[in-house]
């Protein structure tokens, strides 16, 4: 089935795409056709999740603890084709929001995390929130920054001292106290400025900002603090779901990680479409595996090796974390990643220029891009919409959604 044109969003500017790849900038306005997004997302959760929804299940790097349904780890000798090639296959480099995109789905149409699942999520968030000051903190000694207050070397001394006796993920309130000292000082604020110099976390911030209301004994995690937790995914995890009765839905989440891609990239033959998943922020980023390699071509260069290897595919390009790259782009300019970019460091020209970049990748066939913003759920819903007009909805058959 073929669609005469495609309508891809970006909040109020979203760009009109027909069948020959030729594309033009247009203005969506969020009264027109609203008719159309409420029967899409209808149509997605029938098509795609149906009326009741399994629980999903999430994995920690060490264990299984934090646990939430049906999950089998797939080691590399056990890798197999899948089963049903009526399916849409999310991929992407390590830490491009993969994860959080699977999590809108359950948040969206699965009917969100119950008290108990956000419950389970406490210790990753003080996990997260420990992890992130500590980055901070190992990189000033890197960097060369001092503390605006010699006092917070103590407190420094201390915080390695309760991180490596705690619990994981506990955080007392004598902790608590530390980080946020910690994270008030001028010299930790200078180096958090310097993120893209070293390996940090995007929800550091978020978390950091809010130390009153995460480290309170009774504070349970809403959905917006599971959407930005960060939970390390190792092997391959499967979650099957089986909704209506007989309709199957799988999700296969892999490490995005550049040294496990070779063993599972042969995994995936036969799809009707691929979302693949590019964080926009890590322009001025290393990569986690190679620090001589910019995160950004990371992603180029898996990108070409997806779109012009899988011929039977549609092709849905992400550009996500949209939001962290509109505040960054103010303050560090694209040059540091493209040098021979000439346009202005403005959103939408800088964000044109990485667009163009990914789809000149694609030889022979047209790719459907679009700019998200993994965490906020609304955007979201109606990005999920626009993915229906692109990818017509298979008739009895499963449909597979995994995660690479």
């Amino acid at each position: 089935m073929t669609r005469d044109k495609t309508t891809l969003i970006d909040g109020q500017t979203g760009k009109q795409t027909d069948i020959t790849g030729q594309t033009k900038r247009c203005v969506v306005r969020d009264e027109a056709g609203l008719l159309k997004l409420k029967l899409g997302v209808l149509v997605l959760l029938w098509v795609i999740l149906g009326p009741s929804v399994a629980t999903f299940k999430v994995l920690t790097q060490e264990s299984d603890d934090v646990t939430y349904c049906d999950v089998s780890i797939l080691q590399p000798s056990h890798s197999k084709q899948l089963d049903n090639p009526d399916g849409i296959v999310l991929l992407g480099a390590d830490e491009s929001g993969k994860s959080t995109i699977a999590k809108q789905i359950k948040i969206i149409y699965g009917g969100g995390y119950s008290e108990e699942e956000r419950k389970r999520y406490k210790a990753v968030v003080h996990s997260n929130t420990i992890q992130s000051i500590t980055a901070i903190i190992r990189a000033m000694g890197r960097l060369e920054i001092e503390f605006e207050d010699a006092a917070r070397a103590d407190d420094t001394r201390q915080l390695f001292e309760a991180a490596g006796s705690a619990e994981e993920g506990f955080m007392s309130s004598e902790l608590a106290g530390v980080i946020q000292r910690l994270w008030r000082d001028g010299g930790v604020q200078a180096c958090f400025s310097r993120a893209r110099e070293y390996q940090l976390n995007d929800s550091a911030a978020y978390y950091l900002n809010d130390l009153d209301r995460i480290s309170q004994a009774t504070y349970i995690p809403t959905q917006q603090d599971v959407l930005k937790a960060r939970v390390e995914t190792t092997g391959v995890v499967e979650t099957n779901f089986i909704v209506r009765d007989y309709y199957h839905f799988k999700m296969i989440d892999v490490t995005g990680q550049r040294s496990e891609m070779k063993k599972w990239i042969h995994c995936f033959n036969e799809t009707t479409a691929i979302i693949f998943c590019v964080a926009l922020s890590d322009y001025d980023q290393v990569s986690g595996e190679d620090e001589e390699m910019s995160r950004m071509y990371e992603s180029l260069k898996l990108f070409d090796r997806i779109c012009n290897r899988r011929m039977g595919s549609q092709i849905l390009l992400f550009l996500n974390k949209k939001d962290l790259f509109e505040e960054k782009i103010k303050k560090t300019p694209l040059t540091v990643c493209f040098p021979e970019y000439a346009g202005s460091n403005t959103y939408e020209e800088a964000a044109d220029y990485i667009q163009r970049q990914f789809e000149s990748l694609s030889k022979n066939r047209d790719i459907y891009t679009y700019f998200t913003c993994a965490t906020d759920t609304k955007h979201m819903q109606s990005v999920f919409n626009a993915v229906t007009d692109v990818v017509p909805p298979c008739s009895g058959c499963n449909l597979d959604l995994c995660q690479f």
